[in-house]
């Protein structure tokens, strides 16, 4: 279970280190994992035995449907196996970082089986937009949801 926000550093040579308390859950059955591109403009992180299935149900969406084709090329098109290295950091290649906008800050969120990756700049600008939202319009199931 990935759960948590956590504000990282890419280094000069676009890794991001895995916080510690994650990196056996990422690695579990098999060293690499997985980085694609989201259509809501942040990065998926998941363990690559995790990422199969969720691959497989990407692929058998129809080719005749233009947004399914869509979805192919940008989850699947994009999708990257990485060795984690000794330290624990995962190389991040230029497509990537150049999709998802990430420069030196990033934020690292848990999603109970992956992890979004995303720029702080981005973050932040949509999460003062998801907080307005809520504000005014809470998401439906919630309507008696107490914290």
């Amino acid at each position: 279970m990935f759960q948590g926000a956590t504000e990282l550093a890419l280094d000069a040579k676009g890794r991001l280190a895995v916080p510690t308390r994650h990196r056996e859950g990422l690695t579990s059955g098999s060293a690499q994992v997985v980085l694609t591109a989201h259509p809501d403009g942040c990065l998926l992180l998941y363990p690559r035995l995790a990422w199969e299935p969720i691959r497989g149900r990407i692929q058998a969406l129809g080719d005749f449907n233009e947004q399914s084709r869509w979805w192919k090329r940008l989850l699947v098109g994009y999708a990257e196996e990485v060795e984690p290295d000794g330290s624990g950091r995962i190389l991040v290649s230029p497509t990537l970082r150049k999709y998802a906008g990430l420069d030196k800050q990033l934020m690292l969120v848990g999603q109970g089986s992956h992890f979004e990756v995303w720029s702080v700049a981005t973050w932040n600008e949509r999460l003062q937009a998801a907080m307005a939202m809520a504000a005014a319009s809470p998401p439906p199931g919630t309507e008696n949801f107490a914290l």
